[in-house]
């Protein structure tokens, strides 16, 4: 156990009271996660930008950190899809054409990313990831998942890739359909074919090595090298050099310090939601300031051990679980046999077609393209609330999409910063506009009249009910519909404050100012069931004036209208 200013940290928590028992299902889990992983860290490498070797450098201080660091006994963290992308569009315009420079910075990057999830961990920050809703992740992960794909096209096809936007590169790609390659084509296709067949008929038999295994003895035996198909070429056997990346000044770290918060916020979100998803599943919970204390530990590691950032595998931990993986022994298990392939399996790797590497990770992710994801946050709609708030009804729709068409438009962090600046938009839009309803009686409640045109209205009296807590941004559009709502012949008004759990000083200074504005029309108004912070505020903020009354329930805030009326009627 660790104190840190965060309280206990155990190290290795998840082998804490481990029974003899899991060591079995444990270590096959890990056999079947090895054999998934070594193929696609090659390919998440190449989308990184740098040589495969490097995703297999990153996977085995990855996994072995975050399982002293972790709070998630089956996650499994190395390279992804997402985070690598990500990384090859920050590191890219800083290293430019020197390669060595590109694989340095990847590295520095990883350390970056690991200080800033260290400092967010001992920070207790864990609530960030609120900030990126599902649906704007949703549509970050569609757009970067079209881009990958689009970015192996040319590695599948034997053709030139072109630079630029989603767009630009599918255009390039048309444009360069005359120089196809029919071998390396040939070559790609089979080995897609090979990864989503078994994939889809036959799970339990890892497709990616197996298409992996067929490329290298289809180079091997037919001397496809020769014949123009681009393979990985010489890879240098042996553990990575440990330590700070060479070549690189503080400057370096400081310019990519910020980019690693975005990176960061991207995998923290899509590991937190693996964890969580087979935490519910086993019963035990997950702590969210471990959650970036793990991964700040992994990608500090990463990068002092030449590789570049990692983060939690949602596909990998679901592979990891239905193995029956009890505890993060089982990717202990993975990292010793990552590294018994760095001793010994690298040369087996030199002849891997650049083809069948690019169709592993278009089938890995292919199935991130979740359109049908996108058309039901579509589907999240009805005429009323288009009624109350416009074109902002479908506001989870709209924040994925902006972050679909950003990162295909603008690149990876611009498209999120852009879906993340919408949801906050549309959700201020939202709030500033909530829905007030006009109450009438049902039975001993008060239910919403538009929802129940059959139910008698209250003669000369309003009872309204705000949807919302009520602050300075929504104050003006709550006081303008009540006012609508109060026709001539109504005395009374009663705003029923029990789905209104806040209020701030500006909105209750706004009912003051109704309640003026009422009384010269000869209308009384009325607070019924004030709650909570609702209520303190209330009697706090109108203390210089004449308050505005208050009752318990709505029926005592009419107990002497319903008396009076009778008197008037006569």
């Amino acid at each position: 156990m660790v104190r840190t200013v965060t309280g206990t940290w155990p190290v290795f928590g998840s082998l804490r009271d481990y029974q003899r028992g899991w060591v079995r299902p444990d270590v096959i889990a890990g056999l079947t996660v090895w054999a998934v992983l070594v193929p696609e860290a090659l390919a998440y490498a190449t989308i990184a930008g740098v040589p495969p070797v490097v995703g297999l450098y990153a996977a085995v201080p990855a996994l072995i950190l975050y399982a002293a660091a972790g709070s998630s006994r089956h996650l499994v963290v190395g390279p992804m899809s997402a985070t690598a992308a990500l990384s090859a569009a920050i590191v890219a315009p800083l290293a430019g054409a020197d390669g060595g420079k590109y694989a340095a910075l990847s590295a520095v990057l990883a350390i970056a990313t690991g200080i800033a999830g260290l400092l967010a961990g001992l920070l207790r920050l864990g609530f960030i990831a609120s900030f990126i809703s599902e649906p704007v992740l949703k549509g970050f992960i569609v757009g970067l998942a079209l881009t990958i794909i689009i970015g192996q096209v040319p590695a599948l096809f034997g053709v030139e890739k072109e630079k630029g936007n989603f767009f630009e590169q599918a255009w390039g790609v048309l444009t360069h359909l005359g120089d196809l390659h029919w071998v390396t084509l040939v070559v790609g296709g089979l080995s897609l074919v090979v990864v989503l067949g078994f994939t889809r008929w036959l799970p339990l038999v890892p497709g990616s090595l197996l298409a992996v295994l067929l490329g290298i003895a289809a180079v091997s035996l037919l001397g496809l090298d020769d014949r123009g198909v681009d393979i990985v070429g010489h890879i240098d056997p042996g553990l990575p050099a440990l330590g700070l990346p060479a070549g690189v000044g503080f400057d370096d770290y400081v310019d990519l310090l910020g980019p690693a918060v975005g990176v960061l916020l991207i995998g923290f979100a899509e590991g937190l939601g693996a964890a969580k998803t087979y935490a519910a599943k086993e019963g035990y919970e997950i702590d969210p300031n471990r959650e970036l204390l793990g991964l700040g530990t992994a990608n500090l590691g990463s990068g002092l051990c030449s590789g570049m950032v990692v983060n939690g595998s949602l596909s990998k931990t679901a592979v990891n679980g239905g193995a029956g993986a009890k505890t993060q022994v089982s990717g202990l298990v993975v990292a010793a046999l990552t590294v018994v392939t760095l001793l010994f399996l690298t040369g087996l790797f030199e002849n891997l077609p650049e083809a069948t590497l690019a169709a592993v990770v278009i089938a890995a992710v292919v199935e991130l393209v979740d359109i049908a994801a996108l058309r039901r946050l579509y589907g999240v709609w009805t005429r009323r609330l288009g009624s109350i708030y416009g074109h902002a009804a479908r506001a989870d729709f709209a924040a994925a999409l902006a972050a679909m068409v950003g990162v295909l438009l603008f690149d990876t962090l611009p498209g999120l910063v852009i879906g993340i600046g919408v949801s906050m938009l549309l959700l201020l839009y939202r709030a500033s506009r909530p829905h007030v309803a006009a109450l009438v009686k049902d039975g001993s409640l008060w239910v919403d009249a538009e929802r129940h045109p059959e139910l008698p209205s209250t003669p000369h009296v309003v009872v309204v009910r705000v949807e919302s807590g009520l602050f300075f941004a929504n104050a003006d559009h709550v006081k303008d519909r009540i006012e609508e709502l109060c026709t001539d012949d109504i005395r009374t008004v009663v705003l029923d404050a029990e789905t209104s759990p806040f209020i701030d000083v500006s909105a209750a200074q706004m009912l003051g100012q109704l309640r003026d504005a009422l009384e010269r029309k000869g209308v009384d108004l009325r607070v019924a069931r004030d709650i909570g912070q609702f209520r303190d505020t209330m009697r706090r903020a109108d203390s210089d004036t004449s308050p505005v009354g208050l009752y318990p329930t709505v029926r005592e805030a009419l107990a002497d209208v319903s008396r009076k009326q009778p008197e008037e009627d006569s």
